[in-house]
């Protein structure tokens, strides 16, 4: 496993790989890697022959009141991480290289990128794409892996592979949690033990949602309002949102169905946290539920651009 600090090395890599015929899969990640990242890489080393894990925690996408500056950094731990998997290399960019002096040129993403991250964050989906667009040029990757947590943002990657013809396939993958639900984040580092506990009130309330989703509650509103009511039994949460949305648009849907998404956003002290959930019959595992996402749209699931 190679450590790649330089646009030009990461460039002829790539080269060599798809030279030689080989897939080559792109994890893109902020370090402080997790099980939630390390289940991407492991999906990635089973269908690529080829892998690169990018580390960047990039600049663009935080805005000047959030936590860039203690955003977790190990370089040396990440690696220890990456290591079993035997891929073959890790792309650490320092700021410098990926903004130079002079840059000037960013990605505006469009309407999926405008409602609850992109209405709390201003900016952040601009440097999202901005930097997802740079790791895609510079890897070329024929698959690139990304986490069904940050559920908008593969909603966003995903019109930019569209709207820019680009030649990969957006692989989304299921939420990684821990066993008592809480889904898996570098953030969740930020929480003390009591913060922890508060924090399972995000899974909860989606849970909530599905169970009177089952249990025949088709109208939008009534679902959220089950989702804020368990928010508000946790004094210490501050909610940012609780919604059900359309899968592409984002959008509240006209009554709940098999494959919409209950998304949420809350504050534990001084730690921000998301979730979400792909709502579904009694019984659906993690992979179908992410089949009705791709159901909803019949661009999803098939050509070079499908998620997988």
């Amino acid at each position: 496993m190679y450590l790649i600090r330089s646009l030009d090395e990461v460039r002829c890599l790539s080269r060599q790989a798809r030279g030689q015929g080989r897939s080559l899969g792109l994890v893109p990640t902020m370090g402080a890697l997790h099980e939630g990242h390390l289940s991407l890489v492991a999906k990635a080393r089973s269908e690529c022959r080829s892998v690169v894990v990018s580390i960047f925690v990039n600049p663009t996408q935080f805005g000047p009141r959030e936590d860039l500056g203690r955003y977790p950094r190990d370089l040396e731990r990440d690696l220890g991480l990456l290591a079993p998997f035997q891929i073959d290399a890790v792309f650490a960019p320092d700021a410098a290289a990926m903004y130079p002096s002079g840059f000037d040129t960013f990605v505006d993403p469009g309407a999926v990128s405008q409602p609850l991250e992109g209405a709390l964050r201003p900016g952040h989906f601009r440097g999202v794409a901005t930097v997802v667009l740079k790791l895609l040029n510079l890897v070329d990757p024929s698959t690139a892996y990304f986490g069904q947590k940050d559920f908008q943002q593969a909603m966003v990657i995903h019109r930019l592979i569209e709207d820019f013809n680009l030649d990969v396939r957006l692989a989304l993958c299921p939420i990684v949690r821990e066993p008592d639900g809480l889904a898996m984040s570098s953030r969740n580092a930020y929480l003390s033990a009591e913060e922890r506990i508060m924090s399972l009130g995000l899974s909860h309330a989606l849970r909530r949602a599905e169970t009177v989703f089952c249990h025949g509650e088709t109208r939008t509103e009534a679902v959220v309002e089950e989702m804020k009511r368990v928010i508000a039994a946790e004094p210490c949460l501050q909610l940012d949102y609780a919604v059900v949305a359309d899968p592409q648009t984002l959008a509240p849907p006209p009554v709940v169905t098999a494959g919409a998404v209950a998304l949420i956003a809350a504050r534990v002290g001084s730690t921000r946290l998301l979730d979400n959930l792909i709502l579904a019959p009694p019984g659906t595992n993690d992979e179908d539920r992410l089949h009705l996402v791709e159901n909803r749209n019949s661009k999803l699931g098939t050509g070079p651009t499908a998620l997988a």
